[in-house]
C-alpha cells in the first residue's frame, strides 16, 4: 500500500494527514484501518511506536465526521495520563478540518474545568478509567450515544489493576458499539477481559508478540553497582552529538531523583529534567513538551512516562535499571527507533537484575548483546550496604523459584536434639528439672 490515499478517506483527513507529514502508512495502519472502517472489533497486537494511535484515530474520526448532539459518541480508555494527552494531540492534529469536540479526562487535577467541558458537549472522550467513572458516577456523562470503544494499552491498564473499573464501565455503555483494543503484550488477564469486551474481533498482529521494534539497536552493559551505572552513563553521554535526545529510565522515584541531581550537577538544569508520580502535573506536562522541542536533551522518568510518551528523533534509551515488570522494557525501549527512525537502547544490569533481565530476554525471544565496561569508566567498589541488598535480592529470587533454598540471609536456629526421651508433662502437673512430676520427688 503506497499512501493513506487508497483508504478512501475523506479530503478534510487527506490534508490534515499530509500537513502532519504522514507519507507511508505503517503496518499496524495498513492492517487496521480498513476492518475498523467497515465496523468490524478488532483486537490489535503491536509493538509501541508503530503506530497504533493513528490506526484507530483515523477511521474514528472518518466515521464520526462531524459534531452532532450532546453526548460522546466515542470513548478511548488509556491508562495513564500521559498516553490519554498523547492520543488526544493526535485527534486535534487530524481533526484539524473537522468540527468534532475532543474532552480530555484524567485524574491528579480538580475536575471542575473537565465537568465544564462535558457541559459544552462533546463527540470524543479520551480518558483514564478512574476519572471516566468518577463523572459517570457523579452524572456528567451520558453513555447512551456511545458508538465507539477503544481501549488503548490494554496490558498495561491490566498490570495498574483497572480490571474491575474495566468490568464496571463495560456494564454502563451500549450493548451494539464498535470495540478496538491495542496492546504491545498479550497476557492472560488481556486475553480474558478481550473475551468479556470483544465480539469475534478481527486480529491483526504485526509482529510477534512483545519484540522490540527493529529500528532499535540493543545493547547491554554489565555493572557492579549503582556508582559505576552512573561513571558508565556519563562517560557514554560525553559523545553529546550521537547522544542528542535521550531519556534514562528508573525503577523507582529515588534512583530518578537521585540520577537527575548527578546529571544536574555534570550538564546544569537547562539540559535535565526528571518525572515520576511525585512531580506535578503541569510540572510533567512542562517537562515533556520541554523535551519534545529539543530545549533539553536528557529526561530522566520512571515507568509512569515509559507509554504515550511519543517524541520523534530520541537518539537513546537507557534503562539505568532493569525493569522489574518484564512488559515495559518493550515499552521503555519503544519510546526511540519510532516511525522509521532508527534507536539505541542500552541496559545497565548489576547482579540482582540478571534475574530479570533473563526474564525479559525470555519475552522478546532473542538475546541482548553484552559489551564490555569501556576503558574510561572507573569501576567502583560496592560498599557494605549496597552490596547487602544484592545478596539479599539474590536470595529471594532463587528462593522464588525453589521454596525450599536456604540462603545467605537464612538463620539456622540451633535445635537441642531430642533422643525419644523427653515426654509432654501431664497437664496439671509440674515438672522437675529432671523430667520427673514433682509429687514423687524425694523429700
Amino acid at each position: 500500500m503506497a499512501s493513506f490515499e487508497d483508504f478512501k478517506l475523506n479530503k478534510q483527513l487527506q490534508n490534515a494527514i499530509v500537513e502532519a507529514g504522514y507519507t507511508v502508512p505503517t503496518e499496524i495502519q495498513q492492517k487496521a484501518i480498513t476492518p475498523i472502517l467497515a465496523g468490524q472489533d478488532v483486537m490489535g497486537i503491536a509493538q509501541t511506536g508503530t503506530g497504533k494511535t493513528a490506526a484507530f484515530v483515523l477511521p474514528m474520526l472518518m466515521k464520526l465526521k462531524y459534531a452532532q448532539g450532546n453526548d460522546p459518541r466515542a470513548l478511548i480508555l488509556s491508562p495513564t495520563r500521559e498516553l490519554a494527552m498523547q492520543i488526544d494531540e493526535h485527534i486535534r492534529l487530524f481533526s484539524t478540518y473537522l468540527d468534532l469536540r475532543t474532552v480530555l479526562l484524567y485524574g491528579g487535577l480538580g475536575p471542575k474545568t473537565q465537568k465544564e467541558q462535558l457541559a459544552k458537549g462533546c463527540d470524543i472522550i479520551v480518558a483514564t478509567p478512574g476519572r471516566f467513572l468518577d463523572l459517570y458516577l457523579e452524572g456528567d456523562i451520558n453513555t447512551k450515544s456511545l458508538k465507539f470503544l477503544v481501549m488503548d494499552e490494554a496490558d498495561k491498564m491490566m498490570d495498574m489493576g483497572f480490571i474491575g473499573k474495566i468490568h464496571r464501565i463495560l456494564e454502563v455503555v451500549p450493548r451494539k458499539r464498535q470495540n478496538l483494543l491495542f496492546s504491545a503484550t498479550m497476557s492472560e488477564l488481556v486475553r480474558k477481559i478481550a473475551g468479556d469486551f470483544l465480539a469475534f474481533p478481527t486480529v491483526i498482529e504485526v509482529t510477534e508478540q512483545a519484540t522490540p521494534a527493529q529500528t532499535v539497536t540493543q545493547a547491554l552493559y554489565e555493572v557492579p553497582n549503582l556508582k559505576t551505572k552512573l561513571n558508565l552513563l556519563q562517560h557514554l553521554l560525553k559523545d553529546d552529538e550521537s547522544f542528542h535526545r535521550i531519556i534514562v529510565f528508573c525503577k523507582t522515584k529515588t534512583v530518578a531523583d537521585n540520577v537527575f541531581h548527578y546529571l544536574e550537577r555534570k550538564y546544569g538544569q537547562e539540559q535535565v529534567r526528571v518525572i515520576h508520580a511525585n512531580k506535578g502535573q503541569n510540572t510533567r506536562i512542562n517537562s515533556i513538551n520541554a523535551f519534545k522541542e529539543g530545549s533539553i536533551r536528557i529526561l530522566v522518568a520512571t515507568d509512569v512516562a515509559a507509554r504515550g510518551l511519543d517524541v520523534s528523533n530520541v537518539s537513546h534509551v537507557f534503562n539505568f535499571d532493569v525493569p522489574i515488570v518484564i512488559e515495559d522494557y518493550v515499552h521503555r525501549i519503544g519510546r526511540t527507533g519510532r516511525a522509521f527512525n532508527h534507536g539505541d537502547a542500552i541496559t545497565f544490569c548489576n547482579p540482582a537484575e540478571k534475574y530479570y533481565l533473563d526474564k525479559i530476554e525470555k519475552l522478546i525471544r532473542q538475546k541482548i548483546p553484552v559489551y564490555p565496561i569501556p576503558d574510561g569508566v572507573f569501576i567502583e567498589k560496592t560498599d557494605f550496604q549496597e552490596g547487602q541488598a544484592i545478596a539479599r535480592e539474590i536470595d529471594n529470587q532463587k528462593r522464588k523459584e525453589n521454596p525450599d533454598f536456604k540462603g545467605a540471609f537464612h538463620e539456622k536456629k540451633h535445635v537441642p536434639k531430642d533422643n525419644g526421651r523427653t515426654k509432654k508433662a501431664s497437664r496439671g502437673k509440674t515438672t522437675s528439672h529432671k523430667g520427673k512430676p514433682s509429687k514423687f520427688r524425694k523429700k
